[in-house]
């Protein structure tokens, strides 16, 4: 079977999933989203649309189906670490097998669980940095003028990883295989907390962080940068503010989306394990402490 050919289980067909199945999809791979029994239906009827001026508004047929019944190349995990635990019960370890299994998730603390429950050696965390909303089940919309992904082969043999790379890429992110899995998630941490514990805080979008809370932010970031390098992360702080400054004014996070809709937030998945690897380690990090306090307060 040829490299951009391959069986892709999606564990979350949403926003994140969503696209990357209707990409993987119309590139010609055979994809299966795993979902509740409506959404799976849904996506079995009408497929997958897609708006995007990346990569064009299109509709992708997909499989679907409410767990994993047969062997794959590899499954994306593309939940919310707030929905983790009910949605694994969709990947049986039995039916996933020898498959590659990749968490695009949020935070660092991830892939511990994930080998407790699969096999270690088929755990490959990645990266995705993009900005897309599910709007309605099997409706993408792509905001982003980029889809960036960053898989890892710490552990898992390259041969493993670099098919499913190869399938990425020639659907139409941009993909990289990184060595140190640590350092690969703890840089994405070094951008994402700030942004997510400010925007979500004050429930105002990344421009008027950016002006309004200008050194709060600017906190922030010099102590997740503090926390990542002590993990081995190559960040540099100005280069994090620099990447804010090339987003849009008017983004947002995925937090800030989910505590505007009334839905659970990653509070402790960001927030949270970024105070407890700071305690571990002795780093100080008072904005990061009362931000997390704060959210706690009005979020749970």
């Amino acid at each position: 079977m040829a490299n951009n050919e391959l069986t892709v289980a999606i564990l979350g067909p949403g926003g994140v999933g969503g696209l990357l199945a209707a990409l993987l999809a119309r590139a010609g791979n055979r994809v299966i989203c795993l979902a509740g029994a409506k959404t799976a239906e849904s996506l079995r009827d009408n497929g997958i649309q897609v708006r995007s001026a990346q990569f064009g508004d299109f509709t992708a047929r997909v499989e679907a189906d409410t767990e994993l019944r047969e062997p794959v190349d590899a499954c994306l995990i593309a939940v919310k670490h707030t929905s983790l635990d009910a949605a694994l019960d969709r990947i049986p370890p039995e039916a996933l097998g020898d498959g590659l299994l990749v968490p695009l998730l949020n935070g660092v603390e991830h892939p511990a669980l994930l080998r407790n429950l699969y096999r270690p050696d088929r755990v490959s965390p990645g990266i995705i940095r993009v900005e897309s909303t599910r709007v309605a089940p099997g409706v993408i919309e792509h905001a982003s003028p980029f889809a960036e992904i960053d898989l890892t082969d710490e552990t898992v043999p390259d041969a493993r990883v670099k098919p499913l790379a190869d399938a990425l890429a020639t659907a139409g992110p941009a993909v990289r295989i990184l060595g140190d899995e640590a350092a690969a998630l703890w840089a994405k941490m070094s951008f994402l907390a700030p942004f997510a514990l400010l925007t979500t805080r004050y429930a105002v979008p990344l421009g008027d962080i950016r002006t309004r809370h200008a050194d709060e932010l600017t906190a922030l970031v010099a102590e997740t940068v503090t926390v990542a390098r002590a993990h081995a992360a190559p960040i540099d702080a100005t280069q994090v503010l620099a990447r804010y400054n090339a987003f849009p004014p008017q983004a947002k996070s995925s937090m800030q989306r989910d505590a505007e809709a009334g839905h659970p937030i990653e509070l402790d998945a960001i927030g949270g394990a970024l105070l407890r690897a700071a305690h571990n380690l002795d780093i100080p990090v008072p904005v990061a402490t009362r931000l997390v306090q704060e959210l706690r307060a009005t979020h749970g």
